[in-house]
């Protein structure tokens, strides 16, 4: 007979909840560095909500105008964008191995990529209108579509430096400032767009302008603020946030080796997405509307996610700068614990209770406008409720071997499924078979959970473990 020692077990379960939770690693360590995080990212799917609200409120136009162009936007940023704020994990990485010296300098690597993506998108204001012309939308639709990305082209200078610059704080585990930036221009953001969208306290009445030059002006502050903030004497001094302006060629090329793929993957992303979002509105106003509207009460729940993944990739590269790759592999099983919680939650609220997500949209749009897209959000959000619980694992798993420096192979992943999971599909469904929105849905939440899967089995492989992006103190030496 086998005697167990019940305080022994009694022990063990007991102390597994104090280690999660306080242990290196754990809940409490990963909480404090995601939470600003995450409200930082909230205030933005907040600000985004409320752009998408006031364009319903506006015109149906407006609004099924807004995801197009907005989308097309930031597939090309997000080319810049993803290696700018991959800058964050060489600062998390300098600062996991003690050298801070080298921080500064990393950041101005970072804003050479910023004033890059200025002059690209500058470049391609004249192109827009012929681009919209052939995406065979509503003429009306068209020239809303036009409008918006040539004016969101100008901020596209500010909204990649505020990426870079953000990394400074997020990557030495100090989110404080990010947060209350996030949140000063969210709140600027919606202010000018009640203004400028309906010409309110004496500001022009720009409709779908308004909204886009709340955004290049609201970038423009925060980029301010953090200039500000990384002038001061003291991280001058123990940072280079000033000395350190130059070109550095190997640094630099080290941000683009590691960043480099890191873009590629944001740009294939969007672009995805973005043939998606094209096709869908040649199905008409209403599905592209619909398909807007359930995108942007995701981002609800997607962006503050966004900002646990943000958590790990930092805490991932400062525990492997200081080679402790098993802290690493613990914050994101942490992460994936506490995000599937919420994101359980909010799928059970999108397929019981969709209808408090869509009254901010309805309350002030023409009802019987709105009825239909309404109808069609509603069945909408039941799709996203079955991916989100994948995106769980790609948002943590994915960020886990980005912090590593694995950016390749997400790389490699996104242009596959991008590609042959996502765009194909969708064209060959919609344009060639001529099937209905549904169909074009059930494309979206196939792609969305083989990414998931893919992330987490490259997860378990353990081939990040070994990898680093910063170079050794001997080759600085």
């Amino acid at each position: 007979m086998i005697f167990v020692d019940q305080g022994t077990i009694s022990k063990k379960l007991t102390r597994y909840p104090r280690e999660r939770w306080a242990g290196d690693g754990g809940y409490r360590q990963l909480s404090a560095l995601a939470i600003p995080l995450v409200l930082g990212t909230g205030a933005v799917a907040i600000q985004h909500f409320i752009d998408r609200m006031f364009l319903a409120w506006y015109s149906s136009e407006a609004l099924a105008a807004a995801m197009p162009a907005g989308i097309v936007h930031y597939t090309v940023m997000g080319l810049f964008m993803g290696m700018a704020t991959y800058v964050g994990t060489f600062v998390a990485q300098y600062h996991g191995a003690g050298r801070p010296e080298r921080i500064g300098p990393s950041i101005w690597q970072g804003m050479y990529v910023s004033a890059l993506a200025w002059i690209v998108h500058l470049l391609l204001i004249p192109f827009a209108p012929k681009f919209f012309a052939t995406v065979g939308h509503a003429p009306d639709v068209m020239v809303l579509e036009t409008q918006y990305f040539q004016i969101l082209c100008l901020g596209a200078g500010p909204m990649v430096a505020g990426g870079t610059l953000g990394g400074f704080f997020s990557g030495r585990g100090r989110a404080g400032p990010v947060m209350w930036i996030s949140f000063l221009t969210s709140i600027i953001n919606v202010g000018l767009n009640y203004a400028l969208i309906f010409g309110k306290f004496g500001a022009p009445e720009w409709g779908i302008a308004g909204a886009a030059w709340a955004t290049v002006i609201s970038s423009g502050i925060g980029v301010s603020v953090y200039i500000g903030l990384l002038m001061r004497p003291e991280f001058r001094k123990k940072f280079n946030t000033l000395s350190g302006w130059r070109l550095d060629p190997e640094l630099f090329y080290r941000v683009f080796k590691f960043g480099g793929p890191n873009g590629v993957q944001f740009f294939l992303e969007h672009l995805g997405f973005t043939l998606f979002i094209l096709l869908v509105g040649r199905l008409g106003l209403i599905e592209l509307a619909a398909t807007n509207i359930a995108f942007n009460v995701n981002m609800l729940a997607f962006m503050p996610m966004m900002g646990f993944g943000m958590a790990l990739s930092i805490l991932v590269g400062q525990n492997l700068g200081r080679d402790r790759p098993d802290l690493a592999s613990r914050s994101v099983y942490s992460g994936l614990q506490l995000t599937f919680v919420y994101m359980a939650v909010i799928a059970l609220l999108y397929i019981f209770a969709p209808g408090i997500f869509l009254l901010p949209f309805e309350s002030q749009a023409d009802p019987a406008t709105f009825a239909p897209i309404a109808e069609k959000t509603t069945i909408l959000l039941k799709f996203v409720a079955v991916y989100l619980i994948f995106d769980t694992l790609s948002i943590n798993f994915a960020a886990g071997i980005k912090g590593a420096g694995d950016t390749k192979f997400v790389m490699y992943m996104i242009t596959a499924l991008s590609i042959f999971a996502l765009a194909l599909p969708t064209y060959l469904a919609l344009v060639v078979f001529h099937k209905g929105l549904y169909t074009a849905w059930v494309i979206a939440t196939t792609h969305i959970s083989l990414m998931g899967v893919a992330f987490w089995l490259r997860f378990l492989t353990g081939k990040w473990k070994s990898m680093r992006v910063i170079e050794s103190s001997a080759q600085i030496d």
